[in-house]
């Protein structure tokens, strides 16, 4: 996979054409795909899901927390995209199935009523019959900024491959109930009463790289 090391700045991740075949392949017609690429290098596009991946689109924070689970504990990720404050990670065809039914086994369901639910946000799982909108392949296509100058749109873990290696649910549900854990840690260490509020910006959570040689 290739990794954006500098999500925050100018440095932009590139898809790789083997990558990119691999996004064209969701497609009914691939080389069309290619071809619109082609003629709009910089514009997102849309991609079916449920032939060549599915994917589960989370709220930008909690999916950050998934995916740093997925490295630093897990057997990395597939794809993984943010567009305009959501977190697109690519799994395994089946998986926008079978993830909502284990999180509601293990009474973790995803915005659920009791407390376990909801500690993990609504999660969208984009299945066969969806669609997602994804960022463009072209690695000279410059990131798509936001009104406040941040990117939104951009590969944080970019296909180089024809045949990425794909999280399944059960690696999901995983990350998934990681994910709350470490946010129900975090809530639980924060100062009290609340801390100051400094006149300078936050550092940038973004920017963090995935060291894919630790992937199992």
């Amino acid at each position: 996979m290739s990794i954006d090391g500098n999500y925050g700045g100018a440095a932009v991740t590139g898809v790789t054409p083997e990558g990119a075949a691999w996004l064209a392949s969701a497609g009914t017609y691939p080389r069309s795909t290619r071809v619109l690429w082609e003629d709009r290098p910089t514009a997102p596009v849309v991609l079916a899901c449920g032939s060549a991946f599915d994917v589960v689109n989370a709220p930008a924070l909690f999916g950050r927390l998934m995916l740093d689970g997925l490295w630093d504990e897990g057997p990395g990720s597939g794809p993984v995209a943010a567009h305009r404050g959501r977190m697109l990670l690519f799994a395994a065809p089946g998986t926008a199935q079978r993830l909502p039914s284990l999180l509601e086994w293990e009474e973790w369901g995803s915005g659920g009523a009791s407390e376990r639910g909801r500690a993990i946000p609504p999660l969208l799982c984009h299945g066969t019959g969806d669609a997602v909108t994804v960022p463009a392949p072209t690695p000279f296509a410059p990131p798509e900024p936001t009104p406040a100058g941040r990117l939104g749109s951009r590969w944080l873990v970019a296909p180089d491959t024809r045949a990425p290696w794909l999280p399944g649910p059960e690696i999901m549900l995983w990350a998934a109930l990681r994910a709350a854990r470490s946010a129900a840690r975090r809530r639980l260490s924060e100062p009290f009463p609340a801390a100051p509020i400094s006149i300078f910006p936050p550092a940038d959570q973004d920017a963090k790289v995935y060291d894919v040689s630790r992937r199992r």
